[in-house]
Order: C-alpha cells, then structure tokens, then sequence
C-alpha cells in the first residue's frame, strides 16, 4: 500500500472517531438539558405557580381557633414519654379523614389517656394528598406546621390548619394562608418565614413518611397503638381506640 493510501486510511479512521466523540458530546448535552427540563418542572414551576395564586387569589377568611391545652406537649409529641402504651398517628393535612379524626376522636385519647400518663400520643407527617398536585399544599402545610414547632405552637398550629382546610388541593393551605395562620397565632413571623422559605424541616418530614412507609402506612390517618396498626383502611373510632389501650395496659 502506497503512503498515499495509508494516510488516506489515517484520516478517514481519525474522521469517524471525531464524528463519533462529537455524537457523544450531543448525547450528553441533550440529557443534562432533559434533566435540567424535568428539575424545572418538579421543582421551579410549582413554586411559580404557588407565587402566581397567592398574589391573584384572594385571602379569604381566616377561621381563629381557641387553643386547646395539651398535657406535657414537646414538638409533635404529647404526654410522659415512659407511658405504658405510645399511640403513633400519621396524618396529612389536607386529608379530611385526618380532619374528623382530629376534631371528634383525638381530643377523647388526650384527655382520657395521654392526661392520666398511660399514653404517650405522637403526630407523624405523612403528606400524600398533593402528590399528583402541581401545588403542594400538604408538604408546604407539614413545612410550615414545623416551624411553628420550631416555637413550641405545634398543636395550636396544627388546630388553625384543620379549621382553616376545605378541600382537596383547593388552595385553602396556599403559602399566603400559611403565613397567615402564623401571624394569627402569634408567632414571630421574622423566625417563621425563615424557617418556611428555606424549607428546614424537610429532612425530618421525609423521615416521617419512610417510617409510615416501613410500617405499612396506605393511608391517613393511620394510628398505631404499641406499634400494631389500628383499623387499616378506615378511620378508628375512640371505643376501637381505647379497646387496644385497655388491652395494651392488661389492666395497668
């Protein structure tokens, strides 16, 4: 072969692999820009649109709760934490379930069981009702329910959220309300917007969901009473309530 040839072969092999290198290149531009395009969507569009809603959509009323005296209260926990029997309910606050639950049923276990020391009540956020929502309304209302923790106001908070909610991802837990709510309750709103804006809890609202998830938690609310799930699929009544704590107690 002539050395004319040779390096006609040289060049022609260097060709393919710079036009190989150079597919290669387009390929990975293309899928950082794909996941850019997603990132945007998941995280960036829904908070414009949040921002868009609260600043075209009126406030509305804003329903002032009385606070009810909790026993021994300590962040999303309730009582003497060396109770005989610890009931664990996972909860989301748009849920309407979660909504009844807490109006007709909750305040019997507190002021039967957890005011006397025989249990010790945990609150565990479990926010499932905006997960096909554009707008998350639960996560920001769990968000903003632990700033208000951040305060020591946890429960009074989490009373203005259940009589303030009308609906599923409706906008009644919008981030304008949330705020609002805070301001309501008295809370030092320089410290809770802080913690709202830069999201501080998430870590532990994300543990929150994996422990309902190892525990088998469908959905809310879900109470568990010494670690044994209580009436799955439906919402328990306080006599099935206090049928498990009488028989986790054996008499105590």
């Amino acid at each position: 072969m002539s050395p004319v040839r040779k390096s006609s072969k040289r060049e022609e092999i260097r060709e393919k692999r710079r036009k190989q290198q150079q597919r290669q290149r387009l390929l990975i531009v293309a899928i950082i820009l794909g996941v850019t395009v997603i990132l945007l969507g998941v995280v960036v569009i829904p908070g414009i649109i949040q921002r868009a809603q609260d600043s075209s959509t009126p406030m509305g009323d804003v329903v002032i709760i009385t606070p009810y005296p909790r026993p021994n209260a300590q962040g999303t926990s309730l009582g003497d934490p060396n109770a005989p029997v610890k009931i664990d309910v996972f909860e989301d606050f748009q849920c309407p379930s979660c909504q009844l639950y807490t109006e007709q049923i909750a305040k019997q276990v507190i002021d039967t069981y957890v005011a006397t020391g025989k249990v010790y009540y945990t609150f565990h956020q479990f926010p499932i009702v905006d997960r096909n929502a554009a707008l998350k309304e639960s996560h920001q209302a769990a968000n903003a329910s632990m700033c208000a923790s951040e305060q020591g106001r946890f429960w009074d908070y989490h009373d203005m959220l259940y009589a303030n909610w009308n609906g599923e991802n409706q906008g009644s837990l919008r981030d304008k309300r949330l705020i609002a709510f805070a301001e309501a309750i008295g809370l030092d709103m320089n410290a809770f917007q802080a913690c709202f804006s830069e999201n501080r809890y998430k870590a532990q609202i994300n543990a929150d969901i994996a422990l309902g998830n190892k525990w088998g938690v469908k959905g809310t609310p879900s109470l568990f009473v010494n670690g044994l799930l209580l009436k799955p699929g439906y919402v328990p009544q306080f006599t099935d309530i206090q049928q498990a704590v009488e028989a986790a107690l054996g008499g105590k």
